[in-house]
């Protein structure tokens, strides 16, 4: 009986201090879109990846991409960069560590494993690979060390060549960027809004690419996380997430072009021009001069890693663009943000933002915070999402096996179970003859026979249910077409792909 009254007394410990912990956060705070991203934020806590069902109903790509998951169970996963050979580094700073995810070899639009490249760091965030060197930003230094992209091995001892950075604070981490022998280091701010006593702070900072001549390049820039250059003009843009504590709809986050010795704002204007209500009074002669955002992002979307396309595979419409993580808002009453979108610069320099990759949150329910985005080696874009620890992998005209199905176990599923077996063979039968009759071993292989390249039907009461499999071929991922087929339709062709579930 003791030990059912302590455990009683402990749980009533636990409330009590969330409960504390809850109207403390909302009093110095306000609101708070969910619990969840707040202690995301604080504490890295999270969530599992989702599985197939989840996937295929909560997130969506524009038409022609598909979605598949690159590697899942990766805790606090934030910044990502490719090696020349396509082993994928990324980071964990609340880990301490930095990964490589071996290259995807067998094509199965999975790594091949992972190892751990370096341990026991602090707070390691931000990577760049630069000649034969693998530079990581560190919360209070920047080190490098030598690494063979043939082998996936470092070739050196890693050394810090800039140290001294503060990370005390709300904005620890360090990103990193590395063009025509310098280094660019962004230092977020201590705090919403304050006056810094580290002039270094909420700042971008340039070295020499050996950590010599430490300059402060650009200033006032509350928290710079993600930074990349034009492809097309070699500019270095940064995004910026705005301050707190203002209201749901104000101020913007932005994104900024970042020139030498420029002055963008931070804490004294807010946005496009407006003096802070807190620290900007009688500052009115830095409107002079403050650089105003080049783009600005819905209020509280924090955006973070921001990637230009490059070399990733796109349709129409994507030239002079780049893709930017919204990691999602926590000081707001509703949940906004938890998203990636594409940013587009017109010939005139304006630039327009769509939607990418969206349902990571609705109605308040989250299942991921995007992070940071990578173009990979087979002209995929692969997203981080620090919140369920996966990297999802978006393909254009390419489909994808979205999960690992080598650790799972058939799901349950009553549907199937409930059928008897003339209605398995009457509707195996009919889905046999739907299958051939629109080719699908065209695409696919099937118990051996079909496409010896396309994409292997098997082990599938692993990842669907006959309900989720019906559902699928509404909306199936691309570039499978969406053929018009009626509900008996789908259902009998589901019969059928499940009754095979072969290995071969």
């Amino acid at each position: 009986m003791g030990v059912w009254i302590k455990r009683g007394i402990a749980a009533f410990l636990i409330l009590w201090a969330l409960l504390v912990l809850a109207v403390v956060a909302f009093i110095s705070f306000g609101p708070v879109s969910s619990p969840a991203a707040v202690f995301n934020a604080l504490f890295g806590f999270g969530t599992a990846s989702p599985d197939q069902a989840t996937m295929e109903q909560r997130l969506s790509v524009p038409d022609g991409f598909s979605i598949g998951q690159y590697a899942s169970g990766l805790k606090k996963v934030r910044m990502m960069e490719f090696s020349r050979t396509g082993d994928l580094v990324v980071s964990q700073p609340r880990e301490g560590k930095v990964l490589l995810l071996q290259r995807d070899s067998n094509e199965d639009g999975r790594h091949d494993g992972s190892k751990v490249l370096l341990d026991k760091l602090t707070r390691p965030h931000g990577l760049e690979f630069h000649e034969d060197w693998l530079y990581i930003a560190e919360s209070n230094a920047v080190g490098r060390v030598l690494f063979d992209h043939k082998t996936g091995e470092l070739a050196g001892s890693y050394e810090r060549i800039v140290t001294g950075l503060t990370d005390n604070g709300n904005h620890w981490s360090k990103s990193i960027r590395i063009r025509d022998g310098y280094l660019y280091v962004s230092m977020g701010s201590t705090c919403n809004v304050c006056i810094e006593k580290d002039e270094r702070r909420a700042t971008i900072m340039r070295f020499d690419v050996d950590g010599q001549n430490g300059e402060i390049f650009a200033s006032g820039l509350r928290n710079s996380v993600g930074m990349d250059f034009a492809p097309w003009d070699g500019s270095l843009y940064a995004t910026d997430n705005g301050r707190d504590l203002l209201g749901d709809d104000y101020p913007v986050c932005e994104l900024n072009k970042i020139e030498r010795n420029t002055f963008y704002g931070w804490p004294f204007i807010n946005g496009f021009g407006d003096l802070d209500p807190d620290l900007g009074e009688g500052r009115e002669s830095l409107l002079d001069y403050a650089v105003p955002p080049a783009f600005g992002f819905r209020p509280h979307n924090a955006p973070l890693g921001i990637r230009f396309i490059r070399q990733a595979k796109m349709p129409a419409g994507y030239d002079n663009s780049a893709l930017v993580a919204l990691h999602g808002s926590w000081n707001r009453s509703t949940p906004d943000g938890y998203k990636v979108v594409s940013l587009h610069w017109t010939p005139d320099g304006k630039i327009h933002s769509q939607d990418f990759m969206t349902g990571f949150e609705s109605d308040g329910s989250i299942i991921g915070r995007p992070v940071d985005i990578a173009e990979g080696p087979d002209q995929c874009l692969y997203i981080s999402d620090d919140y369920s620890g996966t990297i999802y992998r978006v393909c254009y005209g390419k489909e994808q096996n979205t999960l690992d199905d080598s650790s799972q176990t058939p799901l349950e599923d009553p549907q199937w179970d409930a059928l008897s077996a003339a209605e398995i063979e009457e509707s195996h039968k009919q889905g046999e003859a739907i299958y051939a009759l629109n080719a699908c071993a065209s695409c696919h292989l099937l118990n051996g026979e079909g496409n010896p390249s396309g994409k292997k039907l098997q082990q599938l009461h692993r990842r669907y249910t006959l309900d989720t499999l019906t559902a699928y071929f509404l909306s199936p991922n691309p570039p499978m077409p969406q053929y018009d087929l009626s509900e008996t339709q789908r259902h009998d062709l589901a019969v059928y792909l499940l009754s095979q579930d072969s290995d071969n």
